[in-house]
């Protein structure tokens, strides 16, 4: 049986950080929802419940601190983790929102490592303390998995295997398909070959990376999967027509 994905509430009204963000964390098999206003999340919010939330510090009609406390008054919401992303770094305003229960913080520009790090851990703590009171939480529910579609299916493979060295003939077999028919659907659906696919796949995960504040490039390389820096560099440079430390400035002058 496959495992039901962790679901993840965003809030943040920086819309290109907020869709940075989800893409990042979907490509990582999170079910991702995202909202730029605090107020249709608390809407959301209050007939849903995810598995964990992630929320600026600094929004507009209602802040990151007043949506914590407005969905904690819901006894649901007491073992959510919350994790605030805030580009305050000054300690008393971290130490008033842990002490209002806060379970941690992203501090803006931040790693996307680190953001699912800490997720992955906050969920695992949530989990055994759902075991510890509810011993078998599941027993009684029947999850229904959609179909999916090919991409899709394609695209969730390659992140888990994005940095190695993806051999085709395993790729297809993952997929139930043979090699060449991999190579046809491919084609058929996005007007590419397998090889550039997975090239321009790695690349527009590399993009998503820098977009969230990572600058490390051997990191980025490593993260990617590429063989060497030249490769990607080059690479780059073809895709978007701009050098990896070019298109970081700009984001920089951007930002």
């Amino acid at each position: 049986m496959l495992k039901q994905k962790t679901k993840i509430t965003i809030i943040e009204d920086d819309i290109v950080l907020g869709n940075t963000i989800s893409e990042i964390l979907k490509l990582n098999n999170f079910e991702v929802i995202y909202f730029k206003d605090s107020t249709e999340a608390l809407r959301y919010l209050n007939k849903n419940i995810p598995d964990i939330i992630i929320c600026d510090m600094v929004m507009p009609n209602m802040n990151g601190e007043e949506l914590f406390f407005k969905i904690r008054r819901n006894t649901k919401f007491h073992i959510i983790p919350f994790i605030m992303i805030t580009a305050n770094i000054d300690d008393d305003v971290k130490f008033k929102q842990l002490e209002n229960g806060v379970n941690d913080f992203i501090i803006k520009p931040f790693k996307v490592q680190e953001l699912i790090f800490k997720i992955n851990n906050l969920i695992s703590l949530k989990n055994n303390i759902e075991k510890k009171f509810s011993p078998d939480p599941f027993s009684k529910i029947t999850i229904k998995l959609s179909e999916k579609d090919f991409i899709t299916s394609l695209n969730e493979i390659l992140i888990k295997k994005i940095k190695s060295n993806i051999d085709m003939n395993e790729l297809a077999g993952d997929l139930s398909i043979s090699k060449s028919t991999l190579d046809k659907r491919v084609r058929k659906l996005t007007n590419k070959n397998a090889s550039q696919y997975i090239r321009e796949f790695r690349l527009d995960y590399a993009v998503k990376l820098i977009r969230s504040g990572e600058r490390n490039l051997k990191y980025i390389v490593d993260e990617t999967g590429f063989s060497s820096f030249s490769y990607f560099s080059t690479s780059f440079k073809l895709y978007l027509d701009s050098t990896p430390r070019d298109f970081i400035k700009s984001i920089e002058n951007e930002e």
